[in-house]
């Protein structure tokens, strides 16, 4: 009964015990959130736009190589919840300060860079984010556009996803257009037609 006790004691021990102090722990997972938040803001708008496999690569071992970083000599239960509250607390921290404080996020996450204009692409700013002719080429094309010569604007957001908008003829119509188009057309044909009555109707007399 004793020993049944005493892995009974251990195995709930292991399992909630800090291992480490809960200070540290906080500690090391802000300082982890906030070194990655900053080597994403400096070097990592290619690496969250994922154009190619080794982007999806390092993203995934990116959180392997912080993982014992903030985990230190803890492996407990309580130690990861904390971890985890730790990083959704200092997430929605840094949200709330973007949010309240006018241009912050700027800050925080950088700004819209546009990579084509008018149909142009701009190839300095290609070089600096580090992104190929043939990446864009395929953003563009999954985003409706056959060639760059097509679009009016197309832009790499902070947060990694690109926004882009045709040139007006190169835009497909919607339903609206469609519907407006067809009423045109069938109110320049019912004019023909009346105009066409006219003159028989004048002829006969």
């Amino acid at each position: 009964m004793h020993t049944l006790a005493a892995a009974g004691d251990s195995i709930w021990s292991d399992m909630f015990a800090f291992q480490i102090p809960a200070t540290e722990k906080i500690l090391r997972t802000v300082l982890v959130y906030a070194a990655v938040a900053l080597l994403i803001r400096i070097f990592g708008r290619r690496i969250l736009a994922q154009l190619n496999l080794s982007d999806l690569v390092v993203v995934l071992l990116l959180s392997n190589v912080v993982q014992n970083a903030i985990i230190g000599d803890d492996n407990s239960l309580s130690g990861g919840l904390l971890g985890a509250l730790t990083l959704v607390v200092v997430d929605y921290l840094f949200d709330r300060v973007a949010f309240m404080i006018k241009g912050s996020e700027r800050f925080f996450d950088g700004r819209p860079t546009t990579v084509v204009r008018d149909g142009t692409v701009d190839s300095r700013t290609l070089r600096r984010l580090g992104i190929r002719d043939s990446e864009l080429q395929t953003v563009l094309h999954r985003l409706g556009a056959d060639h760059p010569s097509e679009v009016e604007y197309a832009t790499l957001r902070p947060g990694g996803a690109f926004d882009m908008a045709l040139k007006r003829p190169e835009q497909n119509a919607n339903a609206g257009e469609l519907e407006a188009a067809v009423r045109r057309i069938e109110a320049r044909i019912d004019e023909r037609f009346a105009a066409l009555d006219a003159r028989i109707r004048s002829s006969e007399e």
